[in-house]
């Protein structure tokens, strides 16, 4: 770590004991715990140019909704050098919800997928937030950020899905608070309940299909673990054409 970034942590959080590499880490950055004399931290840093830009959108989330009662970690900073940026917030215990499936039982799967759906339920029927709100439809300004990663070379996804999704955009519906990118690898287990969310760079006020249809993407062969996550997620169930959309079209390009 360079000096000017170590000092940089250390005015913020004290005398840094140890830094330690996380095991289980995203593709997107990199993820390490920072121990001091009173508590651990987690600070993530991404190099890239278009993950530098989520980062960024992250730490204006968490630093947004600090004292909010949302479950997701608490914001301690955001450092910026030329060649990388750094996130540091408060580490949480937990494991991600892909961890906690891997070795589960059957009947466990289904209480933690049921967890899941009720908590992403609970999180779509609350209010929206006004820190959060924003002019116009939340699908057209991702359809927008898509044309510029697809220019850029940035994605997956290529001009002629993106034009697909762009003639084709399922009815819209009434715009809720949405995670963004709600996979199992970005909601946290504790006790065998769902507690906290992370990844929280597309958090805001959009289009709650695009969450449901991330949340059930490995589940949508398995029809014991979906029905076990609709037992939970009550609001709203998307049809194959909407999962489809978003799961196999959008998130191409994220």
């Amino acid at each position: 770590m360079k000096t000017e970034l170590f000092e940089s942590i250390e005015n913020v959080i004290g005398k840094v004991n140890t830094i330690v590499l996380l095991d289980e880490q995203g593709c997107t950055s990199e993820v390490s715990r920072i121990v001091t004399d009173e508590k651990p931290y987690i600070l993530k840093s991404a190099n890239k140019e278009k993950y530098r830009e989520w980062l960024k959108n992250e730490a204006h989330i968490l630093e947004k909704l600090r004292d909010n009662s949302i479950p997701l970690p608490r914001y301690f900073g955001f450092f910026e050098q030329l060649d990388s940026s750094h996130l540091l917030m408060s580490f949480e215990e937990g494991v991600t919800l892909t961890y906690a499936l891997t070795n589960a039982t059957l009947m466990e799967k289904k209480k933690l997928l049921r967890s899941f759906g009720r908590f992403l339920n609970h999180f779509h029927e609350s209010s929206p937030l006004n820190c959060l709100e924003h002019e116009g439809s939340w699908l057209d300004i991702q359809l927008e950020k898509a044309k510029g990663y697809v220019d850029s070379g940035q994605c997956d996804g290529d001009s002629k899905l993106l034009n697909s999704l762009i003639s084709n955009k399922p009815l819209p519906v009434n715009q809720t608070m949405i995670h963004g990118d709600c996979t199992t690898d970005n909601v946290l287990v504790k006790d065998g309940e769902i507690s906290l969310f992370i990844d929280v760079a597309g958090m805001t006020v959009g289009d709650p299909r695009y969450d449901e249809s991330l949340a059930i993407s490995d589940l949508i062969d398995e029809p014991e673990l979906l029905e076990a996550f609709y037992e939970g997620y009550t609001r709203y169930r998307v049809t194959m054409n909407e999962f489809k959309y978003f799961n196999e079209g959008l998130y191409e390009f994220f």
